[in-house]
C-alpha cells in the first residue's frame, strides 16, 4: 500500500515511485529505473524497520545513539528490499565537503560491516557491480548519477555548503576523470530533501548563492519573508548546476518530495531537530 504524500510543485505525477517489498518503504526515480536493469537504487523512508522512539523506524545512522543491532537490522531490511548484497555496501563519511572518493572492491562493507578508513567524504563513485554506494539525510540534497556508457554511477550529499560548493558538478567531474563519464551521456536525479517553502536561511546565506549563481536565476533560487530571513529552493539550485555541467534536461528529475512536509515518512532536521534518525540513499550497478 502506497504511504500517503504531500508532494510538492507543478509536476506531481510520476517523479518519484513509492515501492513496498517486505513491508519496507522507499522511494524510487522512474528514470533510473528505465535504464535496461543497469541499477539498483532508493531513498528510504522512516517505514519498515524496528528501531523505536525518536528512530522509528528506519533509522539507518550509527551516530545518533540509536541500538546498533536495531540500526544493522534495518541496513538487512533495506538490502533484502534492494536487491543487494550487505555485506558490499559502502557508507559516506560526510562533513558537509565536496570531497567525492572513489569506491573498489576493496572498500567493501566499509561503515557497515567494518571501520573507514576514511573521513570528509560526502560523495562516492564506482564502476564495481554489486558495490552499493549509501548516503546520509535528514533534509539535505541526495545526488544519483549513471553513466549508462562507461557503466559508473556516483552518489552525492548536498547540503546548502555542497550546493554553494556545486558538488552535482565535482562529482560528474570526478567519474569523468575515474571512468570517461560524458555529461551529455550522464542520468541525474535530485532526491528528496527539504523544499524552498520549508528551508528559511539567513541573509549571509544568500549572499554566497547570489556569489555562485548568476542574478538572473535570484528570483527563483530564493525571496525575503517578512521576517527578513529568506527562503531558498536548493532543488532549482541543484538543477541548474547539473545543466550548466553539460547534462541534458531530459536526463535530469527533480523530486516533489519534501523532508520536512512528510514527517511521518522521513526524518526531518528542521522539524524534530536532533531528536531523530537518518535516512539514506542507496545506489547499486548491476552487474
Amino acid at each position: 500500500m502506497e504511504l500517503n504524500w504531500v508532494r510538492k510543485g507543478k509536476k506531481t505525477a510520476g517523479v518519484l515511485r513509492d515501492v513496498e517489498r517486505n513491508g519496507v518503504h522507499y522511494l524510487t526515480f522512474p528514470i533510473l529505473e528505465e535504464q535496461g536493469g543497469l541499477v539498483s537504487h532508493g531513498f528510504a523512508t522512516r517505514i519498515g524497520g524496528v528501531s523505536q522512539g525518536k528512530f522509528a523506524q528506519m533509522n539507518l545512522s550509527f551516530t545518533r545513539g540509536d541500538d546498533p543491532d536495531c540500526v544493522r537490522e534495518n541496513y538487512r531490511r533495506m538490502a533484502q528490499a534492494l536487491g543487494v548484497d550487505m555485506e558490499q555496501m559502502v557508507l559516506a563519511y560526510q562533513t558537509h565537503t565536496t570531497n567525492v572518493r572513489r569506491v573498489t572492491g576493496e572498500d567493501a562493507g566499509k561503515g557497515l560491516a567494518r571501520e573507514r578508513d576514511y573521513r570528509d567524504v560526502d560523495g562516492l563513485i564506482t564502476d564495481v557491480p554489486g558495490m552499493t554506494l549509501v548516503t546520509f539525510f535528514a533534509d539535505c540534497v541526495p545526488l544519483y548519477f549513471l553513466d549508462p556508457v562507461h557503466r559508473a554511477i556516483g552518489l552525492s550529499h548536498s547540503g546548502w555548503r555542497g550546493t554553494v560548493g556545486r558538488m552535482g558538478r565535482v562529482t560528474l567531474k570526478a567519474m569523468e576523470e575515474a571512468f570517461g563519464t560524458r555529461p551529455q551521456d550522464a542520468i541525474c536525479c535530485v532526491g528528496p530533501s527539504i523544499c524552498r517553502d520549508c528551508f528559511e536561511v539567513g541573509e549571509e546565506v544568500v549572499e554566497e548563492f547570489r556569489g555562485e549563481f548568476q542574478e538572473r536565476y535570484w528570483d527563483e533560487l530564493f525571496y525575503r519573508k517578512d521576517n527578513g530571513k529568506f527562503l531558498l529552493d536548493l532543488w532549482r539550485c541543484n538543477e541548474i548546476i547539473l545543466r550548466e555541467a553539460g547534462v541534458l534536461p531530459e536526463h535530469i528529475q527533480v523530486t516533489d518530495i519534501c523532508t520536512r512536509c512528510n514527517p511521518g515518512n522521513l526524518f526531518s532536521h528542521r522539524f524534530a531537530g536532533e531528536e531523530r534518525g537518518n535516512l539514506a540513499a542507496f545506489l547499486c550497478l548491476r552487474g
